[in-house]
């Protein structure tokens, strides 16, 4: 990254002075005392500690609500430890574009050190040295990290909203603020970046880049370089001084290896009380699952690794979801396995029909549709699929199908009209997706796409499965016990932790989630778990399902 700035905290002011201040108020929410009390305590930055030693950064400071509690506990520990605070003039840096909100901060500071019996002179001193004008994403620290703690709210603005050439240069420094990011994506890299060994984050903000396609690189990098050490979801909490609907969580990352993760979910009635003690259960290291009217946590031997979604639900459940995927192989890495996705046409009204003798019969393939897999068995409602390709994923010639070129010509209008034919004008009659061969003759199971619980249906190997529906092939399992196993209550606990959920709790059954879905070997089975699994499965029998994939996991209950 090229250097915009020499000085630490501060950025250049040729850019500053570019930027109005109306453009970046929006993006304010200010946390509420004991919220900062708590990410403090989280991080480790306590007044035991010699923090005139350490650097602490606060990126985006507002009026000063992380301030107030820095300030408190940096005069505190200078007692403890015999230090003037002058010694600590460069153990914080806390930056904002907006003057007043500079301020605003530097005033709290000068009152709360003032009140603990600081001389005046160098009261004034510290709160101008800690508090600075500055864009916090356009600093760049000279040489190697040299940050302990960075904590703060950063603020929530979408990327769009932003000036064309502010953005790009944001973009260009954080490489993770990639798609329609919110700016915070941008906050947490660079702080991340700027943490020495052992170093801690913590922030609230939105949870959103956890389950998000914007928030991957951010997973990745995570992942890959950094540890999540607790994360707290407060989306029912008053945590800000105003009400606001942003999905927020306490999240406190760390520079080094992951080891163990809490996992905590709070109700509205989680408060300052509830926090000290959720903080002193982590503290202690205590193993397990904490539960209680208010909140409930659970520590966990790992986090969920690599840029896929990161997975919701309660403490308890998120430590079997972790367990599980610890000890068995996911589908989507199971040898002899495969997820896919049915045919997308871009043209469903030409390509689909019911008249079987509209073209060439060996240019129509039986398909199966989502209304085809209601009653939990596949019951064939007349559509076939017009296919336009070889058995080598050719294009046909279609002087040698002349019912085929004279009923695509009536429609080449419509055809023709489509990006992807725009793209090729010579194969304006290509389907998106090219015809699997093969396909439609494999058994398979299908789900469809939307759908309030999980819904596997066997096709025994008669129909092409339409877009809307997903499969699954196996040359190591039978299908029906597969099935019944996917049936369960456990199985769907992974599509709903990992899936975005729609309008009156419908999941949705992509891809992307089913390959969530641990199994074990299908050979490591007892006769009688294939059996009960078969059994569950053809009858539809979701508990009996539950119960036999519960014996399979080796668990004894499944968590709510």
């Amino acid at each position: 990254m090229k250097a915009l700035a020499l000085d630490f905290g501060l950025a250049p002011r040729a850019t500053l002075a570019a930027i109005p201040d109306e453009a970046v108020e929006h993006g304010e929410v200010f946390t509420r005392r004991w919220v900062v009390e708590m990410i403090l305590d989280l991080v480790g930055y306590s007044s035991d500690q010699d923090l005139a030693a350490l650097r602490l950064v606060e990126p985006a400071c507002g009026a000063g609500a992380f301030l107030s509690g820095i300030a408190r506990r940096v005069s505190d520990s200078c007692r403890k430890y015999e230090r003037d605070i002058t010694d600590a003039v460069d153990a914080v840096r806390a930056s904002d574009l907006l003057p007043r909100n500079v301020t605003a901060s530097r005033a709290l500071v000068e009152d709360i050190l003032t009140e603990e019996g600081w001389a005046p002179a160098d009261v004034s001193r510290v709160a101008h040295a800690w508090v600075r004008r500055a864009d916090y994403l356009l600093e760049q620290p000279p040489g190697t990290p040299q940050v302990d703690v960075v904590v703060g709210n950063p603020p929530y603005i979408r990327l769009e909203d932003l000036p064309e050439d502010r953005m790009s240069l944001y973009r260009e420094l954080w490489p993770t603020m990639v798609g329609r990011a919110d700016i915070y994506v941008g906050f947490f890299e660079a702080a991340l970046r700027s943490l020495r060994a052992g170093g801690r984050l913590g922030f609230i903000c939105a949870d959103r880049w956890m389950r998000n396609q914007y928030g991957r690189e951010l997973r990745r990098l995570v992942s890959q370089e950094y540890a999540l050490d607790v994360c707290v979801t407060m989306h029912d909490v008053n945590a800000f001084e105003e009400q606001v609907a942003a999905y927020p969580a306490v999240t406190v990352l760390r520079q080094g290896v992951q080891g163990s993760a809490v996992a905590a979910d709070t109700t509205s009635r989680f408060g300052e009380t509830e926090a000290q003690e959720l903080v002193s259960w982590i503290a202690q290291g205590e193993e397990g699952t904490l539960r209680q009217e208010s909140f409930e946590a659970a520590r966990m031997p790992h986090w969920f690794p690599g840029d896929d979604l990161w997975p919701t639900g309660s403490p308890t459940r998120l430590a079997v979801l972790e367990d599980l995927t610890e000890r068995f192989t996911v589908l989507g890495d199971a040898p002899g396995i495969r997820v896919g996705i049915g045919i997308a046409t871009g043209a469903d009204k030409v390509f689909i029909t019911r008249d079987a003798d509209l073209v060439e019969t060996d240019r129509l393939l039986p398909m199966s549709m989502v209304r085809d897999t209601t009653s939990g068995r596949l019951e064939w409602s007349g559509h076939f699929l017009i296919n336009p390709w070889d058995d080598n994923g050719r294009l046909v010639n279609l002087d040698q199908y002349p019912k085929l070129r004279a009923y695509l010509s009536r429609n080449a209008a419509a055809l023709k009209g489509r990006y992807v034919a725009r793209k090729s004008p010579d194969k304006w009659y290509k389907t998106i997706d090219k015809v699997e061969v093969g396909l439609a003759k494999r058994p398979k199971l299908l789900f469809p796409d939307m759908k309030l619980s999980s819904h596997p249906v066997l096709d025994k190997g008669d129909l092409y499965p339409h877009h809307n529906l997903y499969f699954v092939t196996s040359d190591t399992w039978d299908l029906e016990v597969l099935g019944g196993l996917l049936l369960s209550s456990v199985a769907e606990a992974f599509v709903d932790a990992y899936a975005v959920k729609m309008r009156g709790k419908t999941l949705r059954f992509q891809a992307q989630y089913l390959r969530r879905i641990p199994v074990p070997d299908p050979a490591a089975l007892t006769s009688v778990q294939r059996e009960r699994l078969t059994d569950a499965f053809r009858r539809r029998d979701v508990e009996a399902a539950t119960a036999i994939a519960l014996d399979v996991y080796g668990l004894t209950e499944w968590p709510d």
